[in-house]
């Protein structure tokens, strides 16, 4: 058997016997990595310490190479410090203050304690499958509830389940890729994080380090994990509870940035726009209806589609007969309307696309062999026939900004739709740049890490060419890691009926364990002809606009449309009254969400959570998929049946209001029944924890954008809070929305805090901290005080007592003042604050 030590800060002896290691009691490699390596039957079981609550693992034939453990691209910090303290207090034992390793020297398995429990508990024992070493084993132990995983869509129509029972597999023989779903196409994307939950919050999370396909059956016991490679790196998470474990995984491959402000909100997209005049009549369409809209989402059509023979598929250039004057468009888009525009890229090229030959001369397309002169990889596909970028290579990737994509971000596009990136199309006579480390060139090195790459060129552009500038992605696939780029996901090409949108929905809540926080569907359904049920259409459209409303980042309805047969502009399709008031409700919850962004890049906490990362000790909510909480304050219920009157909603422990009527249901009042038309407005459930503070947009029929744009030309930044209960606490987050200057400390945070006080109950807006480029110094402030029970005598802003208004009439048109609703809400009128000095109100 063989040691191997390394970043050691003090000596450990070592006693070598056949098939074990021995340690001296109570010795440690306090605060570098330790490092130890086990062998057996010519296999080796590699295992570094990296922090106290994080293990790294590799399973291999041995002689294993020295030094670090190696890492995919999925990977981002490779540079931890080690554990506090390291103890060996027996034999083939490690311990760190969190966790126990035992180590069964012959079998090479790992037992995994989690010491912080009273008393400890077994965690699991992870074993090589010993055969062909070709994956793992994973003992159950006292695992419950099975999470992440990805994006998998296992059963028709199932909406409240986790990964329990399922065999994850994929069709293909690599790995990423679209599946056949209930009449349409879906996503099924490789993110192997699996957290594995027991009673209360016993917990640990286990990521598998493999850019290979893998098949996970949690039906089997033990769990297995099988992958077309035959070393096994993982890593083993343990932690006080969920949000403890995703914030480990998240500081492994990368918190998320900050989306542009602007794709919070609706951006309306089809297959596709045949021309300017086409996107203006659906603009004029909106505007008249009076929608908030923030971009248009334009496919193919925009440099020319891919006719036979004549596919301009990668030529990322405009059809200037159909979209002339594209940069002079969209400035007027974006100056007269405040809209935006996100067009489609792919990676294949067709021969027939201009600038092919360029690209093939410069070495940018997926070669058959590493000779520099070897043909390019030949596709013929439904595009055309050519090669596809390999975004793999560094220089071919810059090469493709730089000369086929920068020019659109120059032209002022807001965002880049990366759609086949699982990748749909390859050869198996390929060769990449890939992994040259490990010599490492075939596809199957790198079919899942290429939307990673490709993602990451685009980031890598910004960074190189626009560094101020804040990237967007729209994705169809990717890993582990994609989070990092600036990357939201959807859920591709989607049947529009009621099973695949229950389904998403719960796809959605393993996607945001699995670290994407930002991910939606074609609202509406993709292939309409895939309808099934007995829901019209149209119908179907507004009760999932209602969902996605709540979820989607963007909010994107799209369809395939070539024949001009379908509308996905909320104005055209539907209940138009029920659509105006769900996109309405996005924006004016458009301070919160914004808020939760800046929290997720800082924290990793999830902007649309599952209910068991909130409440894990509440079996209720393991299975619960139905209900998603929008940050830690907000519960959102899925409604799919318009026929319905209200819909069983269940509520975890603590008050909660309705968003809408402002019931208070009080703690205890688990199960509830909850209307889902809202003055006879389609809208689904929406609740509010009690204690809450909820900032809000001031919207309109002349609000144009997220931006607070208006269609006179102003901007409203008024500060709109909803306060509920008897006190509570919240801490706005702004910056400019657009460039990457929150990044380095351009953000405003205003503290809001409402509580008792001696006088009455104050409502405390704080002196912001921080300022950004346009900044207000001065903003109007209402706010609605929800649960608010004893009686009125006053209210007081700033020492100076404001009237109450009698009328709703003249409170619409004063400046300040206070009244009470029908419904019991205290709403006041503040006035102008200076945002340095803050506000002071009091209710006595």
């Amino acid at each position: 058997m063989k040691i191997n030590k390394k970043w050691m800060s003090s000596l450990l002896v070592l006693v070598l016997f056949a098939a074990t290691l021995r340690y001296q009691p109570a010795k440690s490699a306090d605060g570098e990595v330790y490092r130890v390596t086990f062998e057996a039957d010519g296999h080796a079981l590699v295992i570094e310490l990296l922090d106290d609550d994080l293990a790294h693992f590799e399973l291999a034939t041995s002689p294993v190479p020295d030094g670090p453990i190696w890492t995919t691209p999925m990977v981002l910090k490779t540079d931890y410090t080690g554990p506090s303290q390291v103890n060996t207090p027996s034999e083939n034992v490690l311990e760190t203050p969190d966790m126990r390793l035992e180590i069964d020297p012959a079998a090479l398995c790992v037992t995994i304690t989690d010491l912080t429990r009273d008393p400890d508990v077994v965690l699991t024992t992870v074993c090589p499958i010993a055969d062909d070493w070709d994956g793992l084993t994973i003992a159950h132990a006292g695992t419950t509830d099975l999470y992440g995983l990805g994006e998998f869509f296992p059963v028709r129509g199932d909406l409240n389940a986790n990964m329990n029972e399922v065999r994850r597999v994929v069709g293909n023989r690599f790995g990423n890729e679209m599946a056949g779903f209930a009449g349409g196409n879906v996503g099924n994307a490789q993110f192997p994080i699996l957290y594995a939950l027991g009673a209360g919050t016993e917990n640990y999370a286990l990521f598998l380090d493999s850019i290979y396909k893998q098949a996970w059956n949690l039906k089997a016991d033990p769990f297995t994990v099988t992958t077309t490679d035959t070393s096994q790196r993982f890593y083993i998470m343990t932690g006080a509870d969920l949000p403890d474990l995703r914030r480990d995984y998240l500081e492994l491959t990368g918190f998320p940035p900050v989306p542009p402000k602007q794709f919070f909100g609706l951006w309306v997209s089809e297959y596709g726009y045949d021309n300017w005049d086409e996107l203006m009549g659906v603009l004029d369409s909106m505007r008249q209806a009076h929608f908030p809209l923030d971009g248009f989402v334009l496919d193919l059509l925009w440099f020319g589609g891919i006719e036979q023979n004549a596919s301009q598929m990668g030529s990322l250039a405009w059809d200037e007969t159909n979209f002339p004057d594209p940069a002079g468009r969209i400035a007027e888009l974006r100056e007269t309307y405040g809209l935006g525009i996100m067009p489609i890229e792919e990676s294949y090229v067709s021969t027939t696309a201009r600038g092919y030959e360029e690209a093939e001369a410069a070495g940018v397309l997926v070669r058959q062999c590493e000779a520099a002169d070897c043909n390019i990889a030949s596709l013929s596909q439904w595009w055309g026939q050519g090669g596809m970028v390999d975004w793999t290579n560094p220089d071919a990737a810059a090469w493709w900004h730089d000369n086929r994509r920068q020019h659109l971000i120059d032209a002022g596009v807001n965002g880049h739709w990366t759609d086949l990136g699982e990748p749909e199309n390859y050869s198996y006579q390929s060769w990449y740049y890939g992994l040259p480390d490990l010599n490492r060139h075939a596809h199957a090195d790198v079919h899942n890490l290429y939307n990673l790459k490709w993602a990451e060129s685009i980031w890598g552009g910004y960074q190189r060419n626009s560094p101020d500038q804040r990237p967007f992605i729209l994705s169809r696939s990717g890993t582990a890691g994609i989070q990092r780029y600036g990357v939201a996901m959807w859920s591709g090409d989607i049947g529009a009926n009621v099973i695949s949108l229950q389904t998403h929905l719960n796809v959605q809540m393993e996607m945001s364990l699995s670290g994407v926080d930002y991910y939606g569907a074609d609202v509406g359904g993709f292939f309409r002809d895939a309808f099934e049920g007995n829901m019209d259409k149209a119908t179907l459209y507004t009760v999932w606009l209602a969902n996605a409303a709540l979820l989607d980042v963007p909010l994107r309805p799209h369809t395939m449309n070539v024949g001009n047969a379908y509308q996905t502009a909320p104005s055209l399709i539907g209940d138009a009254a029920s659509n105006l008031a769900n996109v309405r409700l996005r924006y004016a919850l458009s301070p919160y969400l914004y808020t939760l962004a800046h929290w997720a890049y800082r924290n990793g906490d999830p902007v649309f959570g599952p209910l068991v990362y909130y409440f894990q000790d509440d079996p209720t909510v393991r299975t619960l998929a139905r209900q998603k909480m929008i940050g830690p304050d907000m519960m959102m219920v899925s409604s799919l049946d318009p026929s319905a009157e209200a819909i069983a909603v269940y509520l975890p422990d603590g008050g909660w209001y309705n968003y809408y009527t402002h019931e208070y249901m009080p703690d205890g009042d688990h199960w509830v029944a909850a209307p889902i038309y809202v003055n006879g407005l389609f809208q689904v459930p929406l609740f509010v924890r009690d204690g809450a503070i909820i900032p809000e947009m001031w919207v309109d029929e002349a609000t144009l954008n997220m931006l607070g744009q208006r269609e006179d030309g102003t901007t409203r930044n008024d500060l709109i809070l909803n306060v509920y209960g008897q006190g509570g606490e919240f801490t706005l987050i702004e910056d400019d929305g657009t460039t990457m200057a929150y990044q380095g400390g351009a953000v405003r945070e205003t503290p809001i805090t409402y509580a008792a006080c001696d006088s009455g109950w104050c409502l405390d807006i704080g002196p912001a901290v921080g300022t950004f480029d346009g900044a207000s110094d001065q903003r109007p402030v209402e706010v609605h005080f929800i649960g608010h029970d004893a009686a009125i005598a006053e209210v007081v802003v700033n020492d100076t007592a404001i009237p109450p208004i009698a009328t709703a009439e003249e409170f619409a048109s004063a400046t300040q003042g206070w009244m009470l609703t029908d419904a019991g809400v205290l709403v006041v009128k503040a006035g102008d604050m200076d945002v340095q000095s803050g506000m002071h109100i009091v209710i006595r």
